[in-house]
């Protein structure tokens, strides 16, 4: 392979995981998140997404940073806000409701935040719950600490413990046992 044709391909960007192999990824912002952000490695970044084939880019971030280099390398994106401040029982059912519609057409898809962290984490986590594709909260925390490689702490937990109440949820609640 030629270095052109290597780096046409560009590169990962960083932190990627498969939660649902083949289908749901995520990421760390590509380009890199706050004052780490870098142009070219953006660029890089969603070259790979494309080369990967990836149908769609659905951002987190509070505000519309970049959205613009998905326009201009032609990749379909979903800005779905999830700041700090703003409400997951409100956010999320939109969010998870999106996925659902969007990998039922098997659409390729990254969700990505600033960075990959605990509400990343419970974001991803709680739609493996609520979707019903994993039985218990305890049983979803394990599964993406084990594809995240990294302990979830309190604030990615709520998001799980909240999944199976959200609107249109397919998961039931957990039950002791």
């Amino acid at each position: 392979m030629t270095a052109k044709g290597k780096w046409a391909r560009g590169i990962p960007p960083r932190f990627f995981a498969w939660i649902i192999k083949g289908q749901l990824a995520v990421s760390e912002r590509p380009g890199g998140y706050a004052r780490n952000h870098r142009q070219v490695r953006r660029k890089e970044e969603i070259l790979w997404l494309k080369s990967e084939e990836f149908t769609r880019v659905v951002s987190l971030l509070a505000s519309p940073h970049n959205l613009h280099a998905y326009d201009e390398l032609d990749v379909v994106w979903a800005h779905l806000p999830f700041g700090v401040h703003d409400d997951p029982a409100v956010v999320l059912p939109e969010l998870y409701g999106h996925l659902r519609e969007w990998l039922g057409a098997g659409e390729r898809i990254l969700i990505h935040g600033e960075e990959v962290n605990d509400r990343l984490m419970g974001v991803v986590a709680g739609y493996l719950r609520w979707s019903g594709m994993v039985a218990s909260s305890p049983q979803t925390i394990a599964v993406v600490e084990q594809l995240l490689h990294r302990q979830m702490g309190p604030a990615g937990r709520e998001l799980v413990a909240l999944a199976p109440t959200l609107s249109g949820a397919a998961a039931t609640l957990d039950q002791p046992g």
